[in-house]
């Protein structure tokens, strides 16, 4: 009998802990999983993260240095536009909360395109953009404070829910928000050219050498493996042969393939099948670091003193990136969220040394996340963040 009492009282002091104390536990339980499935020895993410050398090809394409068959051709080129184009709320967060709600690292990653890449055009092209969330699309796009901010330096494109559902071409297949953006993304560089960014990637400066490549298409690859061509920023010129190719690729479409399959695999078989028709730039221009557990942590682990300036002279020696080779970096959110991002304000990437938040910081403007460091006594007189007020 006591032995029976002793396993109901420890039964019950469990499940009374676990009540009081699993919220709190959870997130770093389930925190170090992934971490010890992400970093395993056997992991892929070692495949994708390993060292690299940029080819001739590669640099050929990132630097602008036209092939010989047309550099000795006496017919100009016209330049790809500087028109940078963003996706964002093709989901209702009013309907699906998960959704969420275009934010503060949108924001950024649009000042991005405004301030470090120099666009000529930003557009947003959205379904529902309104905060708080509204049951209909298009209702009150400059309702959202980071919206509002933007509003003088922006084009909102509006596309209906059936505009949307008129993209799938594959009606019986199963189609979420994210296949619709693929496909949309590649219809508008179709039709008008430019550049697309995902809303966690940020242009670092002026994309100039890759506006005069003469193939129709420039993507990055994505790793040191090189073992796709990621659709998270891509340059096209319109009615590019190798979108053709691609859109094709979506007929009969099977989803339930890898979620990167159409929009990393495919784009980077088509690559090796017709390497005329697009520019593969080397991992180091646009996705790197990558998406692994470490380079996610690398990019915004707290730097010393020491480590800020170092930092902040490579970014200045390279006009806002980190390394030579860089012109923009995707953030790697379905990643990074969690630990990281979320996280992020506009006085905490203001005031905190990260390599990401040094990286951004000159995309806030001028008001936001400030406070004035002259009295603080922790400042040093060394750290970049205790030289904001002037």
């Amino acid at each position: 009998m006591t032995s029976f009492r002793r396993k109901r009282n420890f039964t019950i002091l469990t499940i009374v802990s676990l009540g009081l104390f699993g919220p709190f536990i959870l997130p770093s339980i389930i925190n170090l999983g992934a971490r010890i499935r992400q970093t395993h020895p056997f992991s892929y993410q070692w495949t994708v993260q390993q060292d690299f050398v940029s080819t001739k090809d590669e640099l050929d394409c990132l630097y602008g240095r036209l092939p010989p068959s047309t550099a000795s051709s006496d017919v100009e080129i016209e330049p790809i536009p500087n028109h940078v184009h963003f996706i964002y709320g093709l989901s209702n967060p009013y309907v699906k909360p998960g959704a969420g709600t275009f934010d503060f690292l949108c924001y950024l990653a649009v000042r991005s395109a405004i301030v470090g890449m120099k666009a000529d055009k930003v557009s947003l092209h959205y379904t529902y953009l309104a905060d708080p969330p509204a049951p209909e699309p298009n209702t009150s796009p400059l309702s959202n404070p980071w919206i509002y901010r933007l509003k003088d330096d922006v084009t909102l494109e509006y596309h209906s829910p059936e505009e949307m559902a008129a993209l799938k071409s594959s009606p019986g297949a199963t189609w979420q928000a994210a296949h619709i953006s693929d496909i949309l993304r590649l219809k508008l560089l179709q039709e008008q050219g430019g550049i697309y960014l995902d809303m966690d990637a940020y242009g670092l400066r002026p994309f100039t050498d890759l506006l005069k490549s003469p193939r129709g298409m420039i993507m990055g690859h994505e790793g040191g493996d090189r073992g796709g061509l990621c659709n998270a920023i891509m340059v096209a010129r319109q009615n590019s042969t190798f979108i053709d190719r691609w859109f094709g690729e979506y007929n009969n479409v099977d989803l339930s393939k890898e979620w990167n399959y159409h929009s990393v695999r495919v784009p980077k078989q088509i690559q090796l099948a017709h390497a005329d028709e697009v520019c593969a730039l080397p991992p180091s221009s646009f996705f790197w670091p990558t998406w692994t557990w470490h380079h996610v942590e690398w990019m915004h682990q707290p730097l010393s003193a020491d480590e800020a300036r170092h930092w902040a002279v490579e970014m200045e020696k390279n006009g806002g990136s980190l390394y030579g080779e860089q012109l923009a970096y995707h953030a790697w959110s379905q990643m990074a969220w969690d630990r990281y991002l979320k996280k992020l304000t506009p006085e905490v990437v203001r005031t905190r040394d990260t390599r990401f938040n040094l990286m951004v910081r000159g995309f806030l403007q001028d008001d936001l996340g400030r406070r004035d460091l002259s009295e603080d006594k922790s400042c040093d007189g060394l750290s970049t963040s205790c030289r904001l007020v002037e």
